[in-house]
Formats: structure tokens, C-alpha cells, sequence
């Protein structure tokens, strides 16, 4: 089969052997995934990564123990915990200290013509749902993570600072959850995207003036942090959503001094970004910006490298 291989920042190409699939696993065949910035970091040095990457991504079921799945489309929780620990009594499995991350810690990823995950990380695609737009089921998720996470009352002004990949989709979600979005950033041609929701779009350059009680950081950048403290009111929520590889130097006096809250948010369970999906108001196509082969996957690397760029697919 087809694998794509990443290792000292090199992407390339190989013909290997499919998996072997252990009980209680599936195996899948890719049909469509996308590249994200979690594996542009991979590339770039992140968890001295070397493997196959990939973790967003739509397939189909050819194998399994559970004859349910068998021919099923489904997308797949990223996180394999081993279910014996505190956190897993809990049905904390994500931050499960022994867990594996498909195509980020120690378990072969998507970009690959098959691939495996336990049948109960596994969630069925809904038949209206494209499967162009299923891709962007597990980052969906990262954004409905947020309403996991805190309270947000209908109508309140929430700030979303970014609006690449993740950005968009966490102004989509909060807005169609019933918040007023303002989305900062840098390309007003992305944000138009979402204008037909009602999402006011804004400059990342309008002056920081503290001004709302809900704030989303996820420019993907140190400085965006800076930034989203100074719009943030006191006793507000910030809501922290890029992962930078280097370290984040910041002010902590504001933080104190206005007894703002720090939230991490990082994955979300899966069946409320499925049920987004089904409901088909979401804008999604506009967000890819390419496709290619998966035997082109080091073409699709520099391309989801490009500044600016969106959502790049690699299609099996």
C-alpha cells in the first residue's frame, strides 16, 4: 500500500505492507484527509516526530470484529487510551497518560491507503453529510470542545482571534451555537467566508481594547496570546487554542490583575461536530484549498505550507 513517511522534516513516499490489525481494531480505508497545522509542526521538528502523520481524516471500514462497522464510513477519535488508569475511570481518555495519538505519538497516522483504530474510537458519518465536509469532522470537534469547556449565554460577543483552519471553524461553531462572533484577522478574504452567518469580521490590526467577556486565541502565534489578553475583560474567559512549538513569553500582570481565566482546549468528543455536520449549515468547501493524490504528499505539504493557505486534502 501507499504510506506517506515524515522524518527530519523530509516528506516522502513509500509501497509497504498494510497493517496488521489487532483485536478489537478496525481497518480503514482512507478516503479523503487533510493536513493541518499539528502536522506542519510535526514536519518542522514537534515531538522529534518520525512516522506516518495524519489524524483528520474520513474512511471506510473493510475489516473489523464487530461486523456493525463493516462497510460503514466513519471518522475516528485520535486519542487511544489504555482504559486501566484514573483518568480513563474518569472517561478523561484524552489526557490518559499512557495514550497513543494516531499519526502524532506512536501509532501510525491517516496519510496512508489503509489504516487501523479500536472500533470504539470509531463514529459512524452520517448519510447527508459529504464526505468532503466529514474530513473536518475531528477539528470540528476541537472547536465544539469549547462549549465543553465554558458557558457561553446566547447573544454574547465572543472574540476569535485567527482565522486560519481552526479559527474559521471555531467562529462557524460558536456563532451557529448562538453567540455574536467577531473574527480577527489578517486575511479578509477568509473571513468573508463566513459572512453569510453573521459573523463580523475585523482587522488583526484594530486596536486591543479590552472589550469582551469571551475570548478565542487561535492565531497560532506567541503573539496572538499577548493580543487576546489585552481584549479580554477582567474576570473573563480566555479560551486558548494554538499549540506553538516555541516557547510563549507573556505579561502575567493583566492576567492577575483582572483575574482573567486561562482555559487550554485542545480535542472534543466527536458526536456534537457529527450532529454540526448533519445539520448541513456549516461552510466547509470554501476551506479547501487543494487536493492531490496521496502519492503526492510531499506536493501536498508545500502547498498546506503556503502562507495563507487553507485546508489541503490528500485523497486516496
Amino acid at each position: 500500500m501507499i504510506s506517506v513517511h515524515l522524518e527530519r522534516g523530509i516528506v516522502s513516499v513509500a509501497d509497504v505492507p498494510p497493517p496488521a490489525r489487532p483485536a478489537g481494531h478496525a481497518l480503514i480505508r482512507l478516503l479523503h484527509a487533510g493536513i493541518c497545522s499539528t502536522d506542519l509542526h510535526l514536519q518542522r521538528g514537534y515531538y522529534g516526530f518520525a512516522g506516518t502523520p495524519g489524524h483528520e481524516f474520513v474512511g471506510e471500514v473493510v475489516a473489523c470484529d464487530n461486523a456493525h462497522w463493516l462497510g460503514k464510513k466513519v471518522a475516528g477519535e485520535i486519542n487511544l487510551a489504555c482504559g486501566n488508569c484514573p483518568f480513563c475511570a474518569k472517561g478523561l481518555g484524552r489526557h490518559c497518560p499512557n495514550r497513543t495519538v494516531l499519526g502524532i505519538v506512536r501509532h501510525p497516522g491517516a496519510f496512508a491507503e489503509f489504516l487501523t483504530l479500536p472500533e470504539q474510537n470509531l463514529h459512524e458519518i452520517p448519510p447527508q453529510v459529504p464526505l468532503l465536509d466529514a474530513v473536518f469532522t475531528e477539528p470540528i470537534a476541537a472547536a465544539c470542545e469549547i462549549l465543553d469547556q465554558v458557558r457561553i449565554p446566547g447573544g454574547a460577543p465572543v472574540a476569535v482571534l485567527g482565522d486560519g483552519k481552526l479559527g474559521l471553524l471555531i467562529a462557524q461553531v460558536l456563532q451557529l451555537h448562538g453567540a455574536q462572533v467577531h473574527l480577527y484577522g489578517r486575511h479578509p478574504e477568509k473571513m468573508r467566508h463566513l459572512s453569510p452567518l453573521g459573523v463580523a469580521s475585523h482587522p488583526a490590526s484594530d486596536p486591543s481594547q479590552a472589550a469582551y467577556e469571551f475570548v478565542v486565541e487561535a492565531t497560532g502565534s506567541s503573539a496572538g496570546l499577548e493580543q487576546a489578553i489585552a481584549l479580554t475583560v477582567p474576570r473573563g474567559v480566555l479560551i486558548m487554542k494554538s499549540t506553538v512549538h516555541d516557547r510563549v513569553s507573556i505579561d502575567t500582570a493583566p492576567v492577575i490583575v483582572n483575574e482573567i481565566s486561562l482555559i487550554g482546549s485542545r480535542c472534543g468528543r466527536f458526536p456534537p461536530a457529527l450532529e454540526l455536520l448533519a445539520q448541513g449549515n456549516l461552510i466547509l468547501q470554501p476551506l479547501i484549498e487543494d487536493r492531490f493524490p496521496l502519492r503526492e504528499a510531499p506536493r501536498a505539504f508545500a502547498r498546506a505550507a503556503e502562507k495563507g493557505v487553507l485546508k489541503v486534502l490528500l485523497d486516496n
